[in-house]
């Protein structure tokens, strides 16, 4: 009665892949990507990969750990952390022609098992231009948001500063120097001395 889910959990796939990760990750157009993929025990000394391509045995390698736990080659870097059964690849300078289907995947005799990661890259705004032909500045927040449409900056500007310009209007206020009526306050009766 057992042997039917056994057998299942070996054919249903993904269902024993030692190797996981990031389904989907996204980047921006000159920018770097790390993707992190972790492996099960006992695969820490086997050499990793990253390869691209829609099939899994047939993508091309781009880069993969060498004996060692580092390897890089032009603009792809991977590292291998063993104690922590965690492999790292670094993509830079991201081009739009990145986007595509990617492995991480683990080298062994017979099929190496991978794990399908779909890389998808953005690209980078336009800059809109003022009637000068210059370019206008604007700041972004790292997820490449405008600052002036960020929630943090609009609470500041509508809320923050009024609030801060009306404490210190109070301020002022109580510690204006203070006026008797028609001056005399200040000055001692002719009759108390």
């Amino acid at each position: 009665m057992w042997l039917l889910p056994a057998l299942l959990l070996l054919i249903v796939p993904g269902s024993s892949v030692p190797i996981t990760g990031p389904e989907a990750v996204r980047g921006q157009e000159r920018g770097v990507l790390t993707v992190q993929c972790r492996y099960d025990r006992g695969w820490e000394t086997y050499l990793k990969w990253w390869c691209r391509g829609p099939v899994l045995g047939s993508c091309k390698i781009l880069v993969q750990t060498n004996g060692s736990v580092f390897g890089e080659k032009k603009r792809v870097s991977i590292r291998d952390h063993q104690t922590n059964r965690t492999l790292t690849v670094t993509m830079k300078e991201l081009r739009r022609e990145d986007t595509d289907t990617y492995w991480c995947g683990i080298e062994r005799t017979g099929t190496d098992p991978g794990f399908r990661v779909k890389v998808t890259i953005d690209p980078v705004p336009d800059t809109p231009e003022d009637t000068t032909g210059s370019p206008t500045v604007t700041s972004q927040h790292s997820d490449g948001r405008s600052l002036l449409s960020s929630t943090r900056f609009l609470l500041l500007v509508f809320l923050e500063v009024p609030l801060l310009l009306s404490m210190l209007g109070a301020v002022l206020w109580v510690n204006r120097p203070q006026r008797g009526s028609a001056g005399r306050q200040s000055q001692p009766r002719s009759g108390d001395q």
